[in-house]
C-alpha cells in the first residue's frame, strides 16, 4: 500500500476535525447544569395609558454554554388567563415549545401586555411570571404593568446594597405636592432628597407595592395635611379578596414610612392620616446626626403593621390624638433617647397573626457603641390622657441606664400593667388593668364603649390643648381617655 501524501492526510483530518466539530454543535444537550441567562430580571412596562392600550417590551435570552440548548417550555404563568402575551422568532402565545437555541447565541422575546386603566377591578401593578423550562431546570422572569390610571413612582436609583432602591419625588431646594386628583402607586421607595419638601394634601391615597416605602431623606420634610373630612390614606397597593383574604386588613403588604433627622425648622407633620398594612408604621430616627426639628403628629391612625407602629430613634416627637393599634411586635418602641409629648393617644395591641412576645409599648434611654455597651441619652417622656392596653399580662416596659437625664410620667392613663402604680412616681392618677371596652377590636373600632372605665377620667388641662377628639367631638366638659370621646348611642 501507497503512503499516503502528507498534504492529503492533513485535509483528511481537518474534513474529520469538522465532521466532529459540526455534529457536537448540533447535538442538544440535556445536562441539567447548563442554564440560560437573560438581559433583565424583569420586564417592566412603565407606559400610563387613559384609555384601553398596549405596550410591547424586549427581553433577551443567552445561551452563553458551548452546547445547544432545547428550551422544552416557555409559558407565562397565568395562561390564557393573562394580559400579557410573547412572541419568539415569529410564533406568538401565551405557551410556546421546544424553542431551540445554539450555543453562544441568543434569542429575542417580545412581550405585549393590553390593559383597560379605567377598570377599577384591575389590581395597580399588574405581575406575572414568564416561566422557562431547560434540561428540567425552573427559570422565571417578572413581568410587571400598570393595572390602572394612576400616578406611579417607579424606582430608578440605588445608593448601595445599605439603602433600598428609590426614585427622587422631591429634590433639594424643590417643594413638590401629592394631590387627590389620582392615587399615587409606590414600587420601591419615594425618597425626599436633602433639603426637598414633600407635601400631600387632603384625600390623597398613596399605595405601596411589597417592600415599598416613602423615605425622607436626612434634612428633608414630608406634610400631610389632611382633614377630617378627607384624611390621606398610606397602605399596601393589593385591593382584592382572594379565597377569602380580605387585603385591606392583611399586614405586612410594604414597608414603611421612613424619617431621617429633620433640619432645624423644617418638622415632619403628618396630620388626619391613616397608615395601614405595613411593616413598620413610621420610623423617625436620627441616622447621622441628632435631629434639629421634631416629628408632628396629629388625628392619625397607625394600624395593623406586622413589625411596629410607631418606631423612634434618639428623636423628639409630639403627637396627639393619635392611635396605634395591632402590631405584631411593638406599638410604639422609643429607643436612643429623645424628647416625647403624647396626649389623647390610644395604643391597642390585639395581635392574633403571630405570638407577640413585646409590650405594646417599650422605651430606653441609650445608644450602643460598636463593642454594643450602652452610651446613655438624655430622655424625656410624657404621655396625658390616654391609654396602652393589649393581650399580654404587661404592655408596658423600659430600659434606663445611669449618665443621662432620664424621666417618664404617665398623667390620667391607662395602662395594661403588671407594676403596682402606686410604687411607682412615674404615674399619676392612672388607672391599671381594667379592660378599656373597645367597640369593636375585630373591626379596628377604638371608641369607648357605654360601660367604659375611661369615660369622664381625663384632666381637663389636657382636653383644652386639645378640645376634639379624633371624630371631632368636643371633649372639654368632661374628657375620656384616649383618642376618642364616648358619645351615647342616643346623641
Amino acid at each position: 500500500m501507497k503512503p499516503i501524501p502528507s498534504l492529503i492526510l492533513f485535509v483528511l483530518l481537518i474534513a474529520l476535525f469538522s465532521t466532529f466539530s459540526c455534529r457536537k454543535q448540533d447535538e442538544i444537550s440535556t445536562d441539567n447544569a447548563l442554564k440560560l441567562t437573560f438581559s433583565a430580571d424583569s420586564v417592566v412596562f412603565d407606559t400610563v395609558f387613559s384609555s384601553i392600550g398596549s405596550a410591547t417590551q424586549k427581553l433577551m435570552i443567552y445561551n452563553r454554554n458551548n452546547e445547544r440548548l432545547n428550551i422544552s417550555s416557555i409559558r407565562l404563568a397565568n395562561g390564557t388567563q393573562s394580559p400579557f402575551r410573547m412572541n419568539i422568532d415569529g410564533l406568538s402565545g401565551e405557551e410556546l415549545y421546544d424553542i431551540e437555541i445554539a450555543g453562544n447565541d441568543s434569542l429575542f422575546v417580545f412581550v405585549r401586555v393590553t390593559i383597560d386603566p379605567r377598570d377599577l377591578n384591575n389590581p395597580f401593578v399588574v405581575e406575572e411570571d414568564l416561566l422557562f423550562e431547560t434540561n428540567n431546570n425552573q427559570q422565571s422572569i417578572k413581568l410587571v404593568a400598570w393595572g390602572q390610571d394612576a400616578v406611579y413612582i417607579l424606582a430608578d436609583q440605588q445608593i448601595n446594597t445599605s439603602f433600598p432602591a428609590f426614585k427622587i419625588v422631591a429634590d433639594s431646594l424643590e417643594t413638590t405636592i401629592w394631590t387627590a386628583e389620582k392615587p399615587y402607586v409606590v414600587y420601591g421607595y419615594a425618597l425626599i432628597n436633602s433639603y426637598g419638601t414633600l407635601q400631600i394634601e387632603a384625600g390623597a391615597r398613596v399605595y405601596f407595592h411589597d417592600k415599598s416605602g416613602l423615605w425622607s431623606f436626612s434634612e428633608g420634610q414630608l406634610i400631610v395635611n389632611g382633614t377630617a373630612e378627607a384624611p390621606v390614606l398610606f397602605r399596601g397597593d393589593r385591593l382584592e379578596s382572594q379565597e377569602g383574604l380580605d387585603y385591606r386588613n392583611v399586614p405586612g403588604q410594604w414597608d414603611r414610612i421612613w424619617l431621617m433627622e429633620a433640619r432645624a425648622g423644617a418638622d415632619h407633620r403628618i396630620s388626619h392620616a391613616i397608615i395601614r398594612n405595613g411593616y413598620i408604621g413610621i420610623q423617625a430616627e436620627s441616622f447621622f446626626k441628632p435631629t434639629e426639628a421634631a416629628l408632628r403628629i396629629d388625628n392619625t391612625i397607625i394600624e395593623n403593621h406586622t413589625g411596629i407602629g410607631l418606631f423612634s430613634n434618639l428623636y423628639a416627637i409630639e403627637a396627639n390624638n393619635l392611635v396605634i393599634a395591632n402590631s405584631g411586635a411593638y406599638n410604639m418602641a422609643l429607643v436612643g433617647g429623645g424628647d416625647y409629648r403624647f396626649v389623647h393617644t390610644t395604643l391597642a395591641n390585639n395581635w392574633t397573626y403571630s405570638v407577640r412576645n413585646n409590650p405594646a409599648l417599650f422605651f430606653n434611654n441609650f445608644l450602643q457603641d460598636s463593642l454594643g455597651l450602652p452610651i446613655a441619652v438624655p430622655f424625656q417622656f410624657e404621655m396625658g390622657n390616654s391609654i396602652v392596653y393589649g393581650a399580654n399580662k404587661e404592655e408596658f416596659n423600659y430600659e434606663f441606664v445611669s449618665g443621662a437625664d432620664t424621666s417618664y410620667r404617665f398623667e390620667n392613663c391607662l395602662i395594661k400593667t403588671e407594676r403596682k402604680l402606686a410604687d411607682w412616681p412615674g404615674f399619676v392618677n392612672s388607672i391599671a388593668n381594667e379592660n378599656p371596652l373597645f367597640k369593636d377590636y375585630e373591626n379596628f373600632d377604638y371608641r369607648p364603649d357605654s360601660l367604659s372605665p375611661v369615660i369622664g377620667k381625663g384632666k381637663i388641662e389636657f382636653a383644652l390643648e386639645i378640645p376634639f377628639d379624633l371624630d371631632g367631638v368636643s371633649r372639654t366638659e368632661s374628657p375620656d381617655l384616649g383618642a376618642y370621646q364616648f358619645v351615647p348611642a342616643n346623641r
